[in-house]
């Protein structure tokens, strides 16, 4: 069981969460991972970017302290009411990580220490987002990695399922805030999963879905603050009827850098993907074109809002070796993604999109695709517009 920052924002959420804890440890034992309470780690973060925000072992020791607390608390709530609760912190099962210091990868899970704690205790109480690295370092698994820690430890343990407590039912066909038809999921395959968490939906973070499909493991989203049924994450097979579109996803946190008048040779694109793979900063869409004069060409790719100055000064810094004319930085744009396993088998999934947009006149600035999914990048101001348009055009308003 894993419960968000939402789900133990204050001591009353953490009260309920053990209600939930002590009625599923009369069946089985537990693992229980917790996030910080909300809005914690995000004034963590500010301390942090007051003194340095360059990623380091400082950073990461500050960064996972909220789960502390929230581990803390809720272990004290169930042995009070007569649980045998343990809480742990990630260095002591341990999990340990690579040295990336905020973005750490999980390398190992000794899950011998928690089969040994569970002839003790019913209920093993994490803390989420943190590990160890190789080199005895606390490290964070990144914005999100609580989700992570939960699947990672579930699928060490060969645990029966790994519940994904959050303050949302489960996975909607779009973000109910902005699409009151939006209508909720109970069936997700891992692949819409990925592809919905990678464009924006924030119900799961990324790797916790890789690991999950990886080790076979079934998810359940669900809400902590109501007591219904959630959204499976399961094996395509599983899925009775393959919905061409499930879901309409966004992500706002995008930031487009343009790289203009680079010379159009063999190796340019491995310099420029090189330097942002080396520190550690996603790329996504790509567009390249070639110049009008045939010998420059113009790079555009996008890359997460949090790295977009720290990869052009990376840029910058390299501008002898890439020789290009200018570079520009565009955070104003918005990633709009239709995603759908029955896209594999069915043709005008796109024209449809690229036909709705232009409707709406919202111009498209870069269009990626894959087999299940369809992005483009649009001006910010028309991401609502967007969705909501998409949403009724693919018919996945409420009935």
């Amino acid at each position: 069981m894993k419960f968000g920052g939402t789900s133990v924002a204050n001591l009353n959420r953490i009260r309920n969460v053990s209600k939930k804890v002590i009625e599923q440890s009369k069946i089985n034992k537990i693992v229980v991972v917790l996030s910080a309470m909300s809005g914690v780690t995000n004034e963590l973060q500010t301390y942090i970017d007051e003194i340095d925000p360059f990623p380091s072992k400082e950073t990461d020791l500050v960064m996972t302290s909220g789960e502390q607390v929230s581990v803390g608390l809720l272990s004290m709530i169930l042995k009070k009411e007569g649980i045998k609760s343990l809480p742990l912190l990630g260095w002591q099962i341990p999990i340990i990580t690579d040295e990336n210091f905020a973005k750490g990868r999980i390398l190992n899970i000794n899950n011998k220490i928690i089969h040994k704690h569970f002839t003790t205790y019913d209920v093993i109480v994490l803390a989420g987002f943190q590990g160890i690295s190789i080199n005895g370092n606390i490290t964070a698994l990144g914005r999100g990695g609580s989700d992570t820690t939960a699947v990672a430890i579930a699928a060490s343990l060969k645990a029966e399922r790994c519940d994904i407590y959050t303050d949302v039912e489960g996975v909607y066909t779009a973000d109910p805030n902005i699409e009151t038809e939006a209508k909720k999921i109970y069936k997700v395959a891992y692949e819409e999963m990925l592809e919905m968490s990678s464009t924006g939906a924030k119900v799961l973070q990324t790797r916790s879905v890789e690991l999950a499909m990886k080790n076979n493991l079934k998810l359940q989203v669900l809400s902590s603050l109501i007591n219904t049924e959630g959204t499976y994450i399961v094996n395509e097979d599983q899925l009775i009827e393959k919905e061409i579109v499930s879901g309409v996803s966004y992500s706002k946190n995008e930031a487009k850098l343009t790289i203009s008048g680079i010379p159009d040779k063999p190796g340019i694109s491995a310099i420029i993907f090189g330097l942002m793979a080396t520190n550690n900063i996603n790329v996504d869409m790509i567009v390249q074109n070639i110049s009008q004069d045939g010998v420059n060409a113009n790079m555009t790719f996008t890359v997460p809002l949090k790295d977009e100055n720290f990869a052009k000064k990376i840029l910058e810094k390299n501008h002898d070796d890439l020789k290009y004319h200018n570079l520009t930085l565009d955070s104003s744009i918005a990633k709009i993604s239709v995603i759908g396993m029955g896209m594999m088998s069915q043709s005008g999934v796109a024209a449809k999109m690229f036909k709705t947009l232009a409707e709406n006149k919202i111009n498209i600035l870069a269009i990626s695709t894959s087999e299940i999914k369809i992005s483009v990048l649009i001006k910010k101001k028309y991401t609502e517009l967007a969705i909501k348009s998409l949403h009724t055009v693919y018919k996945l308003n409420k009935k």
